[in-house]
């Protein structure tokens, strides 16, 4: 049988990344989803890209209707400046581009947690701009309100994502902190909170900010992320992580250290219904209009990343949304390469949205 063509479509993704690195097609890390949108007659090619290359990836990218785009924040270094002014161009050619840089600065960076914590989602979430701010507010919530955990603006990996609580008090910059970093590996330290302060300082360079919650006590019980096909659940992963968690002081690179699988589920799953209702009837649409996204230049894959928060009068969980990943979401579940094929089919069809406006 003769398929109908609805266009063509590359991926983009980094070409110097070991991890993506694949000698055919058979082992690229996307090979689902090429499968899924030749299954709907849709011609895609692989775009590796590295900066050195970028005229020459911007050329190929505007002989395809649309690109999907897998990238870090931060990879091996380097950040997006580069890749994102040519996604930018390559937009403003007709190429549908997702997902859109500008809407990865409004929904895919840790400042989406204070601007949208008035949802269901949030809890008590500070923004400090400038480390003048940072220096004189945060010991005081610190003081006030227990464990907190620090996000600056935009990474990785857990890279620039601190748990902060008292270890002893003798005055403002003078009292020690124990910090615990994000990253696998990481283990506690104690020092003085200026200094801790000092460490968080280059955060704020390039117009960056630092996003401040409390510790979510259950944090142990895991983390579930809920993967988004546009503004449709399209599956979830549960783990049981391990950052922010204290290794074992005896063994820190022991089994009982490292983070659990993530156990894929159905968007059906019924463990995690409320969840999926909440974010596709109420959290989601509540978010676009708050950030102004439109439904075409809603991301065709994203997750939110959400931990357990106090159960509430009836004993039911609640969620506190912990951050939203839009820049280079994988691994997902099995199904939703078909959920994606068929989003990235409909806006072959579809006008360009216009950039979005800041």
């Amino acid at each position: 049988m003769i398929r109908d063509r609805s266009g063509k479509l590359a991926l983009l993704w980094p070409g110097d990344a070991p991890k993506w690195h694949a000698a055919t097609p058979r082992e690229y890390r996307l090979h689902r989803v090429f499968d899924a949108v030749a299954a709907l007659g849709i011609e895609a090619e692989p775009a590796l890209y590295v900066d050195d290359i970028a005229g020459q990836v911007r050329e190929q990218l505007l002989g395809c209707d649309g690109v999907l785009v897998w990238v870090d924040p931060l990879s091996q270094g380097r950040g997006r400046i580069v890749l994102d002014a040519m996604l930018r161009d390559v937009a403003s050619n007709g190429v549908w581009v997702s997902a859109q840089p500008d809407v990865i600065l409004a929904m895919g960076v840790k400042e989406v947690l204070h601007r949208t914590k008035h949802l269901g989602w949030g809890t008590d979430t500070h923004l400090y701009r400038e480390a003048g701010a940072f220096r004189e507010d945060f010991p005081q919530r610190l003081r006030a309100a227990g464990p907190r955990v620090l996000k600056q603006n935009r990474g990785n990996g857990g890279e620039g994502v601190w748990k902060v609580e008292f270890a002893s008090e003798s005055g403002q910059d003078d009292a020690i902190v124990r910090v615990l970093h994000a990253p696998r590996g990481s283990v506690p330290q104690e020092m003085p909170l200026g200094d801790f302060m000092n460490r968080c300082e280059p955060y704020f360079a390039n117009n960056g900010c630092v996003i401040d919650q409390p510790f979510q006590a259950r944090l142990p019980d895991g983390m579930i992320r809920c993967y988004m096909g546009a503004d449709k659940v399209v599956g979830f992963g549960h783990q049981l992580i391990k950052a922010l968690i204290p290794p074992p002081p005896e063994c820190p690179d022991s089994d009982a250290a490292q983070p659990g699988p993530r156990i894929m589920h159905p968007a059906a799953a019924p463990e995690f219904q409320a969840l999926k209702t909440k974010m596709e009837s109420e959290w989601t649409p509540q978010m676009m209009q708050l950030l102004g996204i439109d439904a075409g230049s809603l991301p065709i894959v994203w997750d939110a990343d959400f931990l357990y928060g106090p159960r509430d009068a009836k004993g039911q969980d609640t969620y506190v949304l912990c951050e939203i990943n839009v820049s280079s979401v994988f691994p997902f579940p099995e199904q939703a390469a078909s959920e994606i094929a068929r989003l990235a089919k409909a806006r072959s069809g579809t006008p360009r949205s216009p950039p979005m406006q800041q």
